[in-house]
């Protein structure tokens, strides 16, 4: 898989869980891939000072990235 599909498949991720987002007044974008490796994405809206973010990067978004890009090994948010 090259870098460019990578980051197509981390969108598609993305697009699948920003609605469970957006409907509590969040949002998700994508900061970059590193290494090939790495997701680092900003949690936005309500999701900044939401007490369970934490959780929901880590069940809900991390895990739909493995699904479209299973090489992905951490996904960082960066507050």
């Amino acid at each position: 898989m090259t870098s460019e599909e990578l980051r197509l498949n981390v969108e598609k991720a993305l697009e699948e869980i920003r609605p469970f987002l957006q409907s509590d007044g969040g949002d998700i974008s994508l900061v970059s891939i590193d290494n090939d490796t790495s997701v680092k994405v900003r949690l936005e809206g309500a999701c900044i000072g939401c007490t369970v973010n934490q959780m929901t990067l880590k069940s809900g978004v991390e895990m739909t990235i493995k699904k479209y890009a299973p090489q992905i090994e951490e996904v960082i948010n960066l507050a």
